[in-house]
């Protein structure tokens, strides 16, 4: 670089010494260039390289995080998870809560689906018009015929009704209250009505009061209860979902049963009465040496680019404490206890799935060991590949999160954000050579204009001596 250097600025110096009519403009640009050339050369590289080190260690987190994301799919809805089936999908469907487990079957009878109240207001003779103002308070609690009991675990909501309000206006402050009741204008054959539903479940019923401004008169229209209240309001009367599993009495206030079962829990959408129908849970512990296999295979990508970029010759990433720090992770994988909770010989370690470990770093497959593990505990396994806190997801989730975060200084990610940092330093230097470099270019242009002047003028004197000369000698 220092000889190309050398080189240049010779070259310039012969131009220079080359006498009237050079290029002042050129010359100039090509002295600020010699100038700072190896300063610019040197950022260059520099720049180059830390584009190198973050393209590496970017391949390498993004690999890790594809892994893990594409290993959460398998277990949460691939051929690893047990997800259950209901013989009569127009009964319910059903799902398995995240971080458990089921296997098995059941038998599921729904006597009764839940419901929301639904009540309506009197007819309108139009939703602009002002109804009133003041308050209106909701009261909840169960719904039997004419009696209400009043649920005094959930709190009365006062919603307050401004002077003007119309319809419109009422459904949408009962809206804002978020008082578990929602309110809309429907248009009937009869005129506008104000329509109340409330949530789903037994408790859920309500009663509505109404607290009248003196003078702006008309909200009692809207207060109901079953005792005094017209009948034809009430259109619908708030209930729990009743149902049976296994022949055990269970209810849920709302069609959403929650877990009800290990890694069971149910969508209500219909009654099968009379006619109990079947849960059932594949099972998945046939795909797991197949997904093992697959599993070494990407691993095994990851770990190749790793071992490339940390090579002590040509390694972008040689040195580097967040690699450093992924290759010890990944060499202590197979010793690791993924299943802290388990009892017994019930499988702990990825080793007892087969996994393997190579002098390279790289993986394989034990696959006797595997085999074994699967006919000695199969549910063990099975355990294994859920989205809980513990397991063979969990343990590269976590890892994948660790090469991502910034918050520890020994992760890929940080190496990334410091080697963007330093990039950028790099472009900043870069910008202020080339500003230096501009300046002084324009210094010389300026100076060279001047010289080429005063060359001009010795040059034009220099004429006219030749001239007097010439006519001299001509006269003798």
């Amino acid at each position: 670089m220092e000889s190309t250097s050398t080189s240049s600025a010779s070259s310039i110096i012969t131009t220079l010494g080359a006498g009237s009519g050079i290029n002042m403009t050129q010359l100039a640009s090509d002295l600020a260039a010699a100038q700072f050339e190896q300063r610019t050369n040197r950022l260059t590289a520099k720049g180059e390289l830390l584009e190198q080190k973050i393209t590496a260690a970017s391949n390498i987190k993004n690999g890790f995080s594809t892994l893990a994301s594409s290993l959460g799919d398998l277990v949460r809805t691939g051929n690893l998870a047990p997800l259950p089936k209901v013989a009569n999908s127009s009964v319910a469907t059903a799902s398995t809560p995240l971080g458990t487990i089921g296997k098995g079957s059941y038998s599921l009878e729904v006597t009764q689906l839940a419901k929301r109240q639904v009540l309506t207001g009197p007819a309108m003779a139009s939703a602009t018009d002002p109804v009133g103002a003041g308050s209106l308070t909701i009261r909840f609690g169960k719904m039997d015929g004419t009696t209400f009991t009043e649920d005094t675990g959930q709190a009365a909501v006062d919603i307050t009704i401004a002077s003007g309000s119309t319809l419109n206006d009422i459904a949408s402050s009962i809206n804002a209250a978020g008082a578990g009741v929602s309110a809309y204008v429907a248009q009937t054959v009869n005129g506008p009505q104000l329509v109340f539903k409330g949530a789903e479940g037994e408790q859920s019923g309500f009663v509505i009061e109404a607290t009248e401004t003196p003078g702006e008169e008309g909200l009692a229209a809207l207060a109901w209860n079953p005792a005094g209240g017209a009948a034809a309001q009430l259109k619908e009367v708030s209930q729990d979902a009743m149902f049976t599993l296994d022949g055990l009495e269970m209810t849920s206030k709302s069609n959403s049963t929650g877990q009800i079962a290990p890694g069971l829990q149910l969508t209500l959408t219909g009654t099968n009465i009379g006619a109990p129908t079947d849960i059932t849970f594949a099972n998945t512990t046939g795909g797991v040496p197949q997904t093992m296999s697959d599993l070494v295979t990407a691993l095994n990508e990851v770990v190749s680019e790793l071992n490339r970029a940390t090579a002590v010759q040509g390694g972008e990433l040689r040195g580097d404490p967040g690699a450093r720090s992924l290759k010890l992770a990944l060499s202590q994988l197979p010793g690791s206890i993924v299943m802290p909770n388990a009892t017994g010989n019930a499988p702990r370690t990825l080793s007892d799935l087969g996994l393997v470990i190579n002098r390279d770093g790289t993986f394989k497959i034990d696959d006797d060991r595997l085999a074994a593990t699967l006919e000695r505990d199969p549910d063990g396994v099975a355990a294994m590949f859920t989205t809980g806190l513990y397991g063979v997801y969990s343990t590269f989730d976590k890892l994948a999160r660790s090469a991502s975060s910034t918050g520890d200084a020994n992760s890929i990610a940080s190496s990334i954000k410091r080697y963007q940092g330093q990039a950028e330093k790099v472009t900043e230097m870069t910008a202020e050579i080339a500003e230096k470099q501009e300046a002084l270019r324009l210094q010389m242009v300026s100076r060279f204009a001047k010289a080429d002047a005063r060359v001009a003028a010795s040059q034009s004197t220099m004429s006219f001596l030749q001239q007097q000369i010439d006519a001299w000698n001509a006269s003798k």
